[in-house]
């Protein structure tokens, strides 16, 4: 029998345990195992995002910058504070060839953290993306040890004047939702990639994977792309061209 399967016997058995106002146990694991998709998550969709590192330029920080203002993200004093996206300058030994790459979290269709997760704060919504429900986290942090992109951070400290779309707290742990709170309004498109189309780089491409017809999607097909780690075969969200 899998964690998971276990895990679900058990929150069965504790239906009526509350974890917070109109959050129960169940409902976290039906949640985490897709059995009851998230409000506005369409299981026809799979929201991804592609960089071309070609046009990503080393120094260039506009899609972290725009990332911390979406979500009321201070600026980071220590390594351990919230950094929902980073750049990584990368190099290749035989080449010397350098490219700069924005990581953050991959929103993998088979997600690790989701496995770890002994309460099922760690789910995957029906349209793919990977989310911490703050309610039910109680900040063991195994998902951050079983990320293998280094992509999830901890709240160490109390928060003050956060987002009303963006709900944060205090031995939590977070990361990159893709923007969640705009796609469930309608909108389109995550703040790094519309800073970065603003800005006239054109690095970051974001849209329905599964739609043959979206930009997103056209290019995955006539370009090479790579995913990180593929050899894990997490088949992750984010997908990246010239590396």
């Amino acid at each position: 029998m899998t964690r998971r399967a276990v895990l679900g016997m058990a929150a069965a058995g504790l239906a009526g345990v509350m974890l917070a106002p109109g959050i129960r146990l169940v409902e976290v694991a039906r949640a985490a195992d897709g059995g009851k998709p998230s409000a506005g998550a369409n299981p026809k969709v799979r929201w991804g995002m592609l960089i071309d590192t070609t046009k990503c330029a080393s120094g260039c920080t506009d899609c972290v910058d725009a990332c911390r203002t979406e979500n009321g993200l201070a600026q980071p004093k220590h390594s351990t504070d919230a950094r929902w996206i980073r750049k990584i300058e990368i190099k290749e030994v035989k080449t010397g060839r350098q490219a700069s790459v924005p990581v953050m979290c991959q929103h993998c269709a088979e997600p690790p953290c989701v496995d770890v997760c002994p309460t099922g704060a760690s789910f995957k919504r029906a349209d793919g993306i990977v989310l911490v429900d703050r309610h039910s986290c109680i900040g063991c942090r195994y998902c951050m040890m079983a990320c293998p992109y280094k992509a999830r951070s901890f709240v160490h400290e109390p928060l003050h004047d956060q987002k009303p779309d963006v709900p944060r707290g205090k031995g939590c742990v977070e990361s990159c939702t893709l923007c969640v709170h705009r796609l469930d309004r309608g909108e389109k498109n995550t703040a790094c990639a519309e800073a970065c189309t603003k800005a006239g780089h054109g690095a970051i491409v974001f849209g329905d994977l599964n739609d043959p017809a979206s930009d997103i999607a056209r290019r995955v097909r006539e370009v090479q792309t790579r995913q990180l780690r593929a050899d894990l075969r997490l088949d992750p969200g984010v997908r990246y061209q010239g590396l």
